[in-house]
Formats: C-alpha cells, structure tokens, sequence
C-alpha cells in the first residue's frame, strides 16, 4: 500500500490514492488541480523520509469544492462588570479528491 504524509494547511495529513480531505480554504478554482508537498512517503516496506529524495515526490489533488466549516462559539465573560462578548467563527474550507502519489 503507498501512502503519503503531506504538509497541508498547517498541519499534516495522512493520504492515500483516492482520498478526499478537508483543507484550509485555497486558491484554486473548483476542478482545478494542486499540489501537496510530502513530508513522508511509504511504499510497502520502504519508508522515505529524506528530504532530497522527496523533492522529486509529488502529489496531485483536485479541489472537488469550497466550503464553510461548523460554527464555533467564542463567549468572554468577566464575573461582577457586567461584562459579556460572544462571537462567532466560521473557517472556510476546500474539499480535495488525491489523484495520484508519484
């Protein structure tokens, strides 16, 4: 089984051929393809984790859409004042299908 370990969106993900993950919202336009950088890649028994070796790595999304993420609640409070603060947060989003790991 290959799979990858790509930086995305601040964070690293776990990917495969033909799995749809949840980024950061990103430029692309729907339909259009992106490419992840690796971190990590494994390819059955074999592990590669060099940085020159993975420069030759790519991997290739397609964003199959945008979106907007659950709304959180942010509430402040201060006890005696009379002070309250709420707020709302909505992250935007981009779903990607992986095309390929190559």
């Amino acid at each position: 089984m290959v799979y990858a370990i790509v930086r995305a969106g601040g964070r690293q993900e776990k990917v495969a051929v033909g799995d749809v993950i949840t980024l950061d919202r990103l430029q692309e336009e729907v339909g259009g393809n992106v490419e992840l950088p690796a971190v990590l890649l494994v390819d059955g028994d074999k592990v590669t984790s060099d940085a020159d070796s993975l420069s030759g790595v790519k991997v290739q999304a397609k964003v199959l859409g945008h979106e907007r993420g659950q709304k959180i609640v942010i509430q402040k409070y201060k006890n005696k004042t009379g002070y309250k603060k709420r707020q709302g947060f909505r992250a935007a989003l981009s779903k990607v299908e992986i095309t390929s790991i190559a």
